[in-house]
């Protein structure tokens, strides 16, 4: 008869074997990144575009590091307290976020939105049992029923019993980033990351990784797409707050100015079309089996074509923030496309047209120039130059 070897303990030691495992919210973090040069047509050899697969995170998104952050910081500082209620405004991917941790944690929780937040989105937040308010089409960016100003009335009105992640001007927000993602592109790249893209909505992305990259050799460029329509593109060009038109794409750009966007960090901004935006997202799924949301397809969009048009080598880096399924009802939803004149054929190249740029006002950024140059299809871009 065989005899069976005993697994249950270790052979040299004769202790017992112990199993790693791990609990959900320690997977937040520590994202892969994927090669997705094959979406590029580089005319410069040793170009390179990479993306950080942030919907592999626990609650989908990329916003699960900075409720976590925020989460953190505020316990250890006994801010918030056990029995307090959470409220976040979010677009949606805070609000999943803020309210899977609050499932984790034993917190009550309240999201605000408004109504441009999809469907599985919105399904998503009740699903962690959170109580869910969604505020009115055409509300004002200063009205009390705005989504973003419900959680400072309930602060005001019972500052006990509520604590506001506040995710738009609290500077936990960027920090999350600082001492996460960036390091981990860092980390990835072995310090050759030369651009970094990121849309912003709070800007904490694009200022906590900028910051932290510029930190580890200044000459890296942190690139922001922007929705047409958004209002960041002419903040960032004359430091004047425009009026927001509306676009599609949701989770990035804005109509009002953030106070977790430290517009300093950023080096240029390209602005990107909902169809775009969209398309991209459709290229991803047929030619790369990623299924992504409106806002990674943003993102991409803009790395493709700044790796386009690089005349030297580079290493791209931009965000893949949430996965695709939770706009299945919008971004992959033929209806729904049709009915906004969305038109994601891929019979043709992506459009390289989008215009980069890459100024600054003088007391904005001092001591930079700006010269134009132009792109294959003939559109202006933007290239900072350093007076000395």
């Amino acid at each position: 008869m065989m005899e069976m070897s005993d697994t249950s303990s270790n052979a040299s030691e004769g202790e017992p074997l112990s199993l790693k495992a791990t609990r959900y919210f320690d997977l937040i973090g520590n994202t892969p990144l994927i090669d997705l040069t094959s979406l590029a047509n580089p005319k410069t050899e040793g170009v390179k575009l990479y993306a950080k697969a942030e919907f592999l995170n626990p609650g989908f998104s990329i916003k699960d590091r900075i409720a976590r952050n925020i989460l953190d910081q505020a316990e250890a500082a006994g801010v918030l307290k056990p029995g307090m209620t959470i409220v976040a405004a979010s677009s949606g991917n805070t609000g999943a976020a803020t309210a899977m941790l609050c499932a984790m944690r034993g917190y009550r929780c309240i999201i605000t939105t408004n109504k441009k937040c999809s469907e599985e989105k919105q399904n998503s937040i009740k699903a962690y049992g959170a109580e869910l308010v969604v505020s009115p089409d055409g509300v004002a960016p200063d009205s009390p029923d705005h989504y973003m100003n419900i959680p400072a009335k309930l602060m005001s009105e019972q500052p006990d019993k509520f604590f506001d992640i506040n995710q738009y001007d609290n500077l936990k927000n960027p920090e999350g980033h600082y001492k996460t993602l960036g390091p981990e592109i860092w980390s990835q790249t072995m310090g050759t990351v030369t651009h970094f893209l990121a849309a912003a909505s709070t800007g904490g992305t694009v200022s906590g990784t900028g910051k932290y990259l510029k930190e580890k050799n200044p000459a890296v460029k942190i690139i922001m797409p922007d929705p047409v329509g958004s209002i960041f593109k002419e903040y960032f060009e004359t430091g004047k707050v425009g009026t927001a038109e509306k676009f599609l794409v949701e989770g990035v750009g804005k109509d009002s100015i953030p106070g977790a966007l430290d517009i300093n960090t950023v080096d240029g901004v390209i602005p990107v079309t909902d169809n775009d935006a969209f398309k991209m997202c459709h290229r991803m799924a047929r030619r790369e089996g990623i299924l992504a949301g409106g806002s990674s397809g943003l993102n991409v969009h803009a790395a493709v074509t700044l790796a386009n048009q690089l005349e030297e080598p580079g290493v791209i880096v931009t965000i893949l923030c949430d996965t695709g399924i939770k706009y299945l009802s919008k971004v992959f939803n033929p209806v729904y496309l049709a009915s906004k004149g969305i038109d994601v054929s891929l019979e043709d190249a992506p459009t390289t047209s989008a215009t980069l740029t890459s100024t600054k006002t003088s007391k904005m950024s001092k001591g930079i120039a700006s010269e134009s140059i132009l792109l294959d299809e003939g559109a202006p871009v933007k290239r900072t130059k350093i007076n000395a």
